[in-house]
């Protein structure tokens, strides 16, 4: 599979995965409103309910007040007196609940009102009654059923109710049916987004079964891969030893071969400089007699007396000289170092267990002649113990401490320090002072073979850092500088605690 069908298959997948996530979001937050919506339909239609069993109770009690009072009337009974003071006790209750469960409606709350109206009326008119009965008087009581009979209040009140009655079950099929509807609603809802749910599960489960079989594909591959992969590297990494030992036998014999012509520059240079004073002194004779001087020829070992242009000859015969003796002597030091480079390079590591704070502490004992010289203090701090090579750690750590001493700032107190930590498996090193330092710019330049950075009044060739990296690199370490100019410096080196020599001990 190319990586670009892989990246389509990948964003697919994302796309689904939040399609899906997007859905059950949806539902979920659509269930939620349906549910509260269902919720309140449904106590919107217990609600009407209840306004139709409040009418109902409150007729219930009218006919119960008028029924008492019909047979008072006619039998003149306490307990029918009774019982219509019960009945009319608690129809004012009854209004009052119907009052307050109506009190969202505007029309019922006008039909209560009237309906409050009448019945107080037609209380009233029971009152009446039964004082006249109370008082002997049938006749009055007998005329007033009469007139209750012919009057409107009763029908008043029946109307009202049954309107009330009509009110609360238009009401109730209209919430009845909003009630249905957002179930049936909620219903859809739900198993429209199991199907979608189901659905992207599907699909889900066709690309994971997909992914899964390319997976496969490519680790069968990467096996076929990894059958050669080992003779593969053992040949490049042959390869690869064989030419670094090619230039290093390069770098020897080219070396090696500068040494014989440079001897003889040296020699001949060494002879130059011995027939000096022999051409200068036949030259300062040959002047002599020219001016037919009086003066005695100057004997082999004496300076000859020269004036004039043969001074200045002199002069610079001299220091043309003095120049091809310094070239050769930095040339000599090249030739020395690329020499004991190719010589490094060729020995082999011996991880051996180290006592750091005993190498440090040997390492500043060498160097404390040019350390008091410096009017240098070294510092040693704690130290990691290690597995590695000692040769290359000496190298290392000398190098690092002798650079601190050489670039301390004149005139100032210096101070170096050595300290070191573990961290996940590596020892971690750092050789800080507090000299010139380093301009950012340089830091990468400081590290390349023969080259140096700022002020150049210090004796060196620019190989001793660029041999610390290489040997920190072959003990399966990393180096770095931080520094700024006049601010000091500090080189960290990272090694493994327990290093053991393989293929990088080889390959270097």
């Amino acid at each position: 599979m190319t990586p670009e069908r892989r990246h389509r298959r990948a964003l697919l997948q994302i796309l689904l995965l939040t399609a899906a996530f997007l859905v059950l979001v949806a539902i979920s937050a659509a269930s939620v409103l349906l549910v509260n919506k269902a919720r309140n339909d449904s106590a919107w239609v217990i609600h009407t309910i209840e306004v139709e069993n409040q009418t109902n109770a409150l007729l219930l009690e009218l006919r119960r007040a008028e029924s008492s009072a019909r047979g008072y009337l006619l039998t003149a009974a306490p307990e029918f007196l009774n019982d219509y003071r019960d009945a009319a006790a608690a129809i004012p209750t009854e209004v009052d609940k119907l009052d307050s469960l109506t009190v969202d409606n505007p029309a019922q709350r006008e039909n209560i009102d009237n309906l409050r109206s009448a019945i107080a009326t037609r209380l009233a008119l029971f009152e009446r009654e039964i004082n006249a009965v109370s008082h002997g008087d049938l006749a009055g009581a007998t005329a007033m059923v009469r007139e209750a009979a012919t009057g409107s209040t009763a029908e008043a009140i029946q109307k009202l109710a049954e309107a009330m009655l009509a009110e609360e079950n238009r009401l109730f099929v209209l919430r009845s049916t909003n009630a249905d509807r957002t179930q049936q609603l909620s219903s859809t809802v739900t198993i429209t987004g199991s199907g979608l749910v189901v659905a992207f599960a599907a699909i889900s489960i066709v690309l994971l079964r997909r992914s899964a079989q390319a997976r496969d594909a490519a680790e069968a591959a990467l096996r076929d891969a990894n059958l050669n992969l080992e003779a593969t590297v053992d040949e490049r990494t042959a390869d690869l030893r064989e030419a670094n030992n090619e230039i290093q036998r390069f770098a020897y014999i080219v070396s090696h071969d500068l040494r014989s012509p440079l001897v003889n520059i040296m020699g001949f240079t060494s002879e130059l400089d011995e027939l000096r004073q022999d051409i200068f002194k036949r030259v300062a004779a040959l002047g002599r007699a020219a001016a037919a001087s009086p003066e005695p020829i100057a004997t082999v070992d004496a300076e000859p007396a020269l004036e004039g242009e043969d001074q200045r000859l002199a002069q610079d015969f001299s220091e043309a000289l003095s120049f091809i003796k310094s070239s050769i002597g930095k040339m000599d030091r090249l030739i020395s170092a690329i020499l004991n480079l190719t010589r490094e390079g060729r020995r082999q590591f011996e991880p051996v267990r180290i006592d750091m704070r005993q190498l440090i502490e040997t390492i500043v004992s060498t160097l404390a002649h040019q350390a008091a010289k410096a009017e240098a203090r070294i510092e040693i701090g704690n130290l990691p113990n290690l597995t590695s090579d000692r040769l290359a750690l000496e190298q290392i750590f000398s190098n690092l401490i002798d650079n601190a001493i050489k670039y301390l700032k004149p005139d100032i107190p210096g101070i170096i320090t050595v300290k070191g930590r573990t961290k996940l498996g590596f020892a971690v090193f750092e050789v800080a002072d507090n000299g010139r330092g380093i301009d950012p710019k340089d830091h990468q330049r400081i590290f390349d073979l023969f080259r140096r950075a700022g002020t150049q009044d210090k004796p060196g060739q620019g190989i001793g850092l660029a041999h610390v990296r290489t040997l920190v690199r072959r003990l399966g370490g990393t180096m770095s500088v931080n520094s700024e100019l006049n601010s000091g410096s500090s080189f960290t080196i990272t090694l493994p605690l327990q290093w053991t020599a393989g293929n990088r001990n080889e390959e270097a």
